[in-house]
This record gives structure tokens, C-alpha cells and sequence, in this order.
């Protein structure tokens, strides 16, 4: 006689095995990875200051779902324009998550400006699929702090010219006889910001 506790497991891990193999194929086994980039592709690294966009991808199955626990390796170029992750390596591997993202942490840009790939290789289930991740390292003046010093520039140009004119207007001329002072013009010119020497 079967119990119904017995039954109820029974059940239970049946529809764990469906749960495990849904849109699989072979027992719940992978039949294709796909990986894509969702960070880094791109990006400008800024060698001033060591930092770098850390790249991120994401692994997913044949029906576009994530894969979780999958292994992926971050490789940078041995030579050149590229960066090394924690300790100067340059790989780091890491797994997927639940979302099947993996995020290449820590990853610092070598002084070396130009082009260069980040080789992305990823494997789960004795299936593997590689990309590549393209980024570029380069002298980055700092564009936010060059807009900033010019908008204050701009500002510092026209409140001095309208001081200049407050001046003129206050020495102008008096009509009291004695002689009015030549005026002043000031004309703001356009100001030029450069790179730090």
C-alpha cells in the first residue's frame, strides 16, 4: 500500500524535473549558450586617472533565457593599451548570476592609450561561447571639468564687462564743466581653455 506522503513526494520531484529541464531538450542539458555584451562596449578609459568602464555580459540559452552559475573569463591584452584586474592580472574569471550577468570587477586601465579587446569566453554544460569587448584607453582632459571652467569663463567675462560699464557710465560725463574722462570699452573676447601643463 502506498502512503500518501510517499505519493506526494513522488509528485513533488516530478514536477522538480520539469521544472529543471523546461525548455530543454536532452534531460534539462544546454544546447547552445549565447553571450551579450551589456556593458563596456565602447568605452572610453580614462588613463589619468586609471579608471574603466567594468565590463558586464550576459549569458543565456538557446530560448534566451539566463543561465546561472555558467563559468566566464574576462582575458585583457598582454601587450599595449589595455589594464589589469585585482594584483596586475590579466584575466578574472567569475560566474553568472541568477539574471545569467557576469561583471568583470576591479578592472583598472594600464597608461597606454589606444584601441584594444576584452576576449569574453563563457561555458556551462560543456558548451562554450566567446566574444569580444571593444574599449579604448585614452588622455581624457576631464570634459565635465572643462565645461565648468569655461561656463565660469563665460560668466567671470560678462559680469567684468558689465562692471566696466557700470565705470564708464559713473565717469562719463557729469555736465558739471569739467572735462569727461575718454570712456573705456572692454570687449569680451573668446576664451580658450586648455589641457593642464
Amino acid at each position: 500500500m502506498v502512503t500518501k506522503p510517499v505519493i506526494a513526494s513522488a509528485l513533488l520531484l516530478s514536477l522538480l524535473a520539469q521544472t529543471a529541464s523546461y525548455g530543454y531538450q536532452d534531460g534539462g542539458q544546454i544546447q547552445k549558450l549565447n553571450i551579450e555584451i551589456v556593458e563596456g562596449e565602447g568605452a572610453v578609459n580614462n588613463i589619468r586617472q586609471r579608471m574603466a568602464r567594468e565590463p558586464m555580459v550576459q549569458v543565456t540559452d538557446e530560448n534566451r533565457k539566463p543561465v546561472a552559475g555558467a563559468a566566464v573569463v574576462f582575458l585583457l591584452p598582454n601587450q599595449g593599451a589595455g589594464g589589469t584586474f585585482a594584483n596586475g592580472a590579466k584575466s578574472l574569471t567569475t560566474l553568472t548570476d541568477a539574471n545569467g550577468n557576469a561583471v568583470a570587477r576591479g578592472l583598472q586601465a594600464n597608461r597606454l592609450s589606444g584601441q584594444y579587446q576584452v576576449r569574453v569566453t563563457a561555458s556551462h554544460q560543456g558548451k562554450t561561447v566567446s566574444t569580444a569587448i571593444n574599449m579604448t584607453n585614452a588622455a581624457v582632459g576631464g570634459a565635465v571639468a572643462t565645461g565648468a571652467a569655461l561656463k565660469w569663463l563665460l560668466i567671470l567675462g560678462a559680469a567684468g564687462g558689465a562692471a566696466a560699464g557700470a565705470v564708464v557710465a559713473t565717469t562719463g560725463g557729469n555736465g558739471g564743466g569739467t572735462p569727461s574722462r575718454p570712456s573705456t570699452t572692454v570687449t569680451p573676447g573668446t576664451p580658450s581653455v586648455g589641457a593642464p601643463r
